[in-house]
């Protein structure tokens, strides 16, 4: 399967405000890329397309909420009447909420799987067709959440694990077709964006990501690379990909370890009340435009586990190599045992 070269695509980005999408939807334009731009926030997206007007990027905006079909279904309906085609679809848009299982409302859970999920769902449902017909890229934004769930976010994981479940029956399926569509399951590990002052807490403070952290634009990185390079599962991150690994391979020691660090390293010193003016999870929020959040401090601006998963051939090379060096030392100290 060949796609595109950015400068030739049609991009659609689901949750362009803010954070990583608002960083995609900018680097695809400079790329050359035409893009249309969807959140919530109608202020959030007018100053977007006035930044990206500023450089001479190309960028459409219109409003919806993901959990709404009839909404997704008219994103991808206002791309094709202005530009006659979609060749990416990128899902970013998420929502979520800090709280124990047990103070979580059927409501709040609903929602929150509304969104993540259904959301996810939806935008696959209505960008197939479109990119079914020239060839194309479908790239979700999921979370190593969908492999490793972490304390007072029961409602996120669940719809992040479904989000993984539902990726890769379609694209064993789109497979079996012969389909010519990428479908991409990005899994960032904990990522500085604003998402953490956007979601609803019942925690009594602001809560923070799991460290390591690293910068939004590690995970756009990767978009911008599956757009153009067929690719499946791509964890953004060596401590996220640590975690994959360490629950596959020792559930309980990963179970305690997260028993030990999981919930204090999620919560800030900052006091944030339940209920807010700026929560997102029901309704958007005052208008939050910035890429990063408040973690730059603490934050990672690259990493070296996610540039080899998108440089395979020098991964294989290394591999080889570490496996090369280990067996002539194995060779070695059993000669000079004899």
């Amino acid at each position: 399967m060949k796609l595109k070269r950015i400068e030739d695509q049609v991009v659609v980005v689901c949750g362009a405000s803010s954070g990583m999408g608002r960083e995609a939807a900018i680097e695809f334009a400079k790329a050359g890329a035409k893009v249309v731009a969807s959140a919530r926030s109608q202020e959030g997206l007018g100053s977007l397309c006035v930044e990206i007007g500023h450089f001479g990027g190309e960028v459409f905006a219109t409003v919806a909420d993901v959990s709404d079909y009839d909404q997704v279904k008219s994103i991808a309906q206002k791309a094709i009447d202005i530009y006659g085609r979609i060749d990416t679809w990128v899902q970013f848009a998420g929502t979520a909420l800090y709280a124990p299982f047990r103070e979580t409302t059927p409501e709040e859970f609903k929602r929150i799987v509304d969104v993540n999920l259904l959301g996810a769902a939806y935008a696959a449902m209505v960008a197939l067709p479109h990119l079914s017909k020239q060839g194309g890229a479908l790239i979700e934004i999921s979370s190593v959440e969908a492999e490793v769930g972490t304390p007072y976010l029961s409602a996120y994981a669940a719809s992040k694990h479904g989000v993984k479940g539902f990726l890769d029956v379609l694209r064993m399926e789109l497979k079996h077709e012969n389909v010519p569509v990428s479908v991409t399951n990005i899994m960032p590990s904990g990522i500085n964006t604003p998402f953490f002052n956007h979601a609803r807490t019942k925690l009594g403070v602001k809560p923070m990501p799991v460290r390591p952290v690293y910068q939004p634009e590690t995970v756009v990185h990767a978009v911008l690379h599956a757009a153009q390079h067929p690719t499946e599962d791509l964890i953004v991150g060596g401590g996220g990909s640590f975690f994959v690994w360490a629950k596959r391979v020792m559930p309980r020691v990963t179970e305690a370890f997260l028993l030990r660090t999981g919930f204090k390293g999620q919560r800030t010193a900052e006091p944030k009340q339940a209920q807010t003016p700026d929560e997102g999870l029901f309704q958007p929020g005052t208008a939050d435009t910035r890429i990063h959040g408040d973690f730059d401090s603490t934050s990672r601006s690259t990493s070296t586990y996610t540039w080899l998963q998108m440089h395979r051939g020098i991964k294989r090379t290394l591999s080889g190599a570490l496996l090369a060096g280990a067996a002539t030392a194995l060779v070695l100290s059993q000669k000079r045992e004899r």
